[in-house]
């Protein structure tokens, strides 16, 4: 741990957020992104046989991408106030459209990864790879110990598919059988018509196109959030406030409007888990806040471009 403790003053930073109207949830505008979603696959639907199929894999690859952000956001309550409302909304754009579980989801991120960050024992994003970026637990299989930094960056490719599977998983053994009938639903209604309509090589390509490029710019998105960060036990994180947990075991990236958008407001990670209900669209104006009360305060704040983060989790990696 740092021996420089951060100060328990998260109050007066929340009171200069919520004060600049930052935490004002956005229904509005929320559900226009809503509707773009939707809009955009009929679109691509109704314009298949025009397209050449690697390029409708890739456009499919960004109406996913958004409704993965979207999900992620309405599950945060950052569209609108009543949970089982954001609940039944989110079906559509996780369970129907990605075939992911918001139950899954909403407890895997929601209730663990955001209330003990980068703390080993509940944090399940931190002991992935066979615990790859837990420094005390070096991993029983010699081959991914000693592999891991090379098979960690191959296996970006395939993190859809990954969350496919820990959602069927999860929902079968908790027994959640209608939202596995709505994830069903998947692949009927979004892969029927593309498999129905063009040959099927051409369909083939625009799953396969999907499946990667999707993987790809979820997983390298995601891995910048809080891997090489610093991580806690669980004694440590018990003793830590909710300002130092966050912001010790997280990470922002520098850029503008377009990291924002690429990375869906997950640059602004550290503002995103301190406010986790602020609209993805205040962010960057929250992150301004957070970083002049972070100098004010003498507190550090983890922030660097985006290859910075892929350098530093790769150093990271080898060390484990």
């Amino acid at each position: 741990m740092s021996a420089a403790r951060y100060p328990d003053n998260f109050d007066e930073l929340k009171a200069e957020v919520k004060s600049a109207g930052l935490l004002n949830r956005v229904p509005l505008r929320g559900s226009v992104e809503m509707a773009a979603v939707v809009v955009s696959l009929l679109v691509a639907y109704a314009t298949m046989p025009m397209w050449n199929p690697f390029l409708l894999g890739l456009f499919m690859t960004l109406v996913f991408t958004r409704a993965v952000f979207v999900s992620h956001d309405i599950l945060h309550l950052q569209y609108f106030k009543d949970k089982k409302l954001s609940f039944r909304l989110s079906y559509l754009y996780s369970a129907i459209i990605l075939s992911n579980s918001s139950s899954w989801w909403d407890f895997k991120h929601n209730v663990n990864h955001h209330t003990w960050c980068n703390v080993v024992e509940k944090d399940e994003d931190i002991r992935a790879l066979d615990g790859a970026f837990t420094p005390n637990n070096k991993g029983n299989s010699p081959f991914i110990k000693k592999y891991k930094h090379i098979i960690f960056w191959g296996a970006m490719f395939f993190m859809y598919p990954a969350f496919i599977a820990q959602s069927y998983k999860f929902v079968l053994k908790r027994k959640l059988y209608g939202e596995f009938a709505l994830m069903m639903l998947h692949w009927p209604i979004i892969w029927g018509p593309i498999f129905y309509t063009l040959p099927f090589s051409s369909a083939i390509t625009v799953f396969m196109t999907l499946y990667i490029t999707l993987s790809a710019w979820l997983a390298f998105g995601f891995i910048t959030n809080h891997l090489g960060c610093e991580v806690f036990d669980l004694e440590e994180g018990r003793e830590l406030s909710w300002m130092e947990m966050q912001m010790r075991g997280s990470r922002s990236l520098k850029g503008g409007k377009f990291i924002h958008w690429f990375y869906g407001g997950l640059n602004t990670q550290i503002e995103h888990h301190l406010f986790p209900k602020a609209p993805r669209f205040n962010l960057l104006k929250v992150q301004k806040l957070t970083r002049d009360f972070a100098k004010k305060h003498n507190m550090h704040y983890f922030e660097t471009t985006p290859f910075e983060a892929y350098a530093q989790i790769n150093q990271a990696l080898k060390a484990y």
